[in-house]
């Protein structure tokens, strides 16, 4: 079996070269690639990015504190069978009557395959060349990933009500993301391809800056950058993202077009930054007298470790 094409990203979709490998090693081995990392690293992006790039169809799924291994391949429409059952007695009265019956759009009630709605991972089964997203796994309860370890196992999914069998004839290409608010299981994590997003660097995230905003004044750029990483290296509660400086570098485009603002450090547009209450008291101060002035005063104490 040779090689898949190597992904190396998109006009708008930065991909540094481990990501690269370690996504044309799962789908080399029809595996499951695990991203971990801080929010806004890009690990939904790539499953997004990849799926548009070469027009495979894309099944996503938010992973919830209340998601079952059910809702991944398949639901009974109880409701529309009931009422497709009422609607048949209510047909025959009307036909009786030499009346218009309603139509039921081909379904029968007695056929319990007409009121079956897949799931994402019996559609991305039985889809070739399909890409399966399950974002932020860490929030599902316990047993979520250990169920979900025999159906990718198996290669195939059982629908209950009908036992049909749906099998993987080609394994999708599947990208499951976490922010690491919980660890995984252990044999579930063996299953996987791992790889962890490092946070960018500065010259990476200049890189990914000037991907989204090509005419975009340098001058500008860099001093929003620089002040980016300042406000990460402070202790707040919840740190901006790349989608933070991204937003925010958006918005002083626009507002201030070639030009650096004079008052840059005191973070015009903030609300696109800093995002938590508990960091407005930082915020303040900073808007007052600057971030420079701000990191001076507090020296250490401001400064995360």
């Amino acid at each position: 079996m040779a090689l898949p094409d190597v992904f190396e990203g998109t006009r708008t979709y930065l991909l540094d070269t481990e990501l690269a490998d370690a996504f044309t090693i799962a789908r080399f081995l029809g595996k499951p690639l695990l991203l971990e990392g801080e929010p806004g690293t890009g690990k939904t992006k790539l499953a997004q990015e990849f799926a548009e790039a070469t027009g495979n169809k894309l099944f996503e799924f938010p992973v919830t504190s209340g998601s079952k291994i059910e809702h991944l391949i398949s639901r009974f429409d109880d409701v529309q069978r009931l009422t497709d059952a009422q609607l048949m007695i209510l047909n025959a009265q009307l036909e009786s009557a030499g009346k218009q019956p309603i139509d039921l759009q081909g379904r029968d009630p007695h056929n319990l395959d007409n009121y079956i709605i897949l799931g994402p991972l019996a559609l991305a089964y039985q889809t070739r060349d399909s890409v399966l997203l399950l974002d932020e796994i860490d929030k599902a309860p316990r047993e979520f990933p250990n169920n979900l370890l025999y159906a990718l196992n198996d290669r195939k999914v059982i629908i209950p009500e009908t036992r049909r069998v749906i099998e993987a004839a080609e394994f999708p290409v599947i990208i499951i993301t976490s922010n690491h608010e919980q660890d995984l299981p252990a044999p579930f994590v063996r299953r996987c391809v791992y790889h962890y997003i490092q946070f960018p660097d500065k010259d990476r995230m200049r890189k990914i800056v000037r991907l989204h905003y090509p005419d975009a004044n340098q001058e500008l750029v860099g001093a929003a950058i620089n002040i980016f990483y300042q406000l990460r290296d402070l202790r707040l509660v919840r740190k901006p993202s790349t989608s933070e400086i991204l937003d925010w570098v958006g918005y002083l485009k626009e507002r201030y077009g070639n030009r650096v603002p004079n008052d840059l450090s005191r973070l015009p547009g903030d609300a696109a930054l800093l995002k938590h209450q508990a960091d407005l008291a930082v915020l303040k101060e900073i808007k007052r007298s600057g971030i420079e002035s701000y990191l001076a005063a507090n020296g250490s104490r401001g400064l995360g470790h």
